[in-house]
């Protein structure tokens, strides 16, 4: 265990949490990497960089194309991940998958299908405390009015699919989506009224709009059960996300306002397509640097 990882999980006392809905879990934030900003490496590869280099847990890309696409990660594969998470004391809160409430009826079927594989991932990596799902809405912010009875449709859909799974969905605000707004958000989750599906919170897509970060928090932390980390520069209709402590966001008073707010659980840092996807992106250091970052500002809240 690294000097600092030790210090993170000793000295401030938040350790890693098994699943964000555990009763006992301690009152502790937990640092994070998406595994979405890891494509290019093996999953053993990227799970042994972010034990080392402090990450408290990961989140699994259940996305095309990525070494844990449900149809690629065998059963095998599921278990020696177990067995690698277990060696480097890592949890596994959340498994994100790119679904959409703005789509066609065969998209739809398709991922009411990728909601039941994501479930069955979800249950072969901890059948006790199986990791929950994480997903965009899709569409626009100028289609919403158009749009949002369609998207309680489909929602409808994707709760009784994760009710029956035995599993939760949690949706998050997007900048660029129908749904980009708390507000928007919260109608949403009120129209389908069920429990299995909650919030990903994630307040850069707020600050590029100018939404208040406590505000935002008092809304939607009530119903939030995973927490995902960027930086942002720019505005609504011209932007470009950034690693943690790149961009303008305050952490000290983030993490602080976290925890005057109750939340439990971790805080896992989402590399942007907009930055992976550049010539010479490197995981590890981009890893690296938001760790510093964020472990730097909870130290100081701790």
């Amino acid at each position: 265990m690294s000097t600092r990882r030790h210090f993170l999980h000793t000295a401030l006392g938040f350790a890693a949490l098994p699943h964000l809905t555990q009763a006992a879990a301690p009152a502790s934030i937990g640092l994070g990497f998406s595994l979405y900003g890891m494509k290019t490496l093996s999953l053993g590869e990227a799970l042994k960089t972010c034990a080392e280099i402090g990450y408290a847990n990961v989140e699994l890309a259940l996305n095309a194309g990525f070494p844990t696409e449900p149809k690629v990660f065998t059963a095998e594969a599921r278990k020696e991940a177990v067995r690698q998470l277990a060696a480097l004391k890592l949890d596994l809160p959340c498994l994100m998958v790119n679904i959409s409430l703005t789509v066609d009826d065969k998209t739809h079927a398709q991922a009411l299908q990728t909601i039941r594989d994501a479930a069955q991932v979800a249950r072969d990596m901890n059948a006790a405390q199986p990791p929950i799902i994480e997903t965009v809405c899709g569409g626009k912010p100028a289609t919403w009015e158009q749009q949002k009875a369609g998207m309680v449709e489909k929602l409808h859909a994707w709760a009784e699919t994760a009710e029956k799974e035995k599993t939760t969905v949690a949706i998050k605000a997007h900048v660029g989506s129908a749904v980009n707004s708390p507000e928007r958000l919260l109608w949403l989750l009120d129209q389908v009224k069920s429990p299995a599906i909650q919030v990903t919170y994630d307040y850069s897509h707020f600050e590029l709009q100018g939404i208040d970060m406590e505000e935002s928090m008092k809304l939607l932390l009530p119903r939030t059960k995973f927490i995902h980390v960027k930086d942002a520069a720019g505005d609504a209709a011209k932007f470009q996300f950034l690693l943690p402590g790149e961009g303008r966001t305050d952490y000290v008073k983030y993490f602080t306002l976290l925890k005057q707010h109750g939340y439990h659980g971790p805080a896992v840092v989402e590399v942007s397509g907009q930055i992976f996807s550049k010539p010479g992106y490197d995981p590890v250091a981009a890893a690296r640097k938001s760790y510093t970052a964020l472990a730097g500002a909870l130290a100081k809240v701790g």
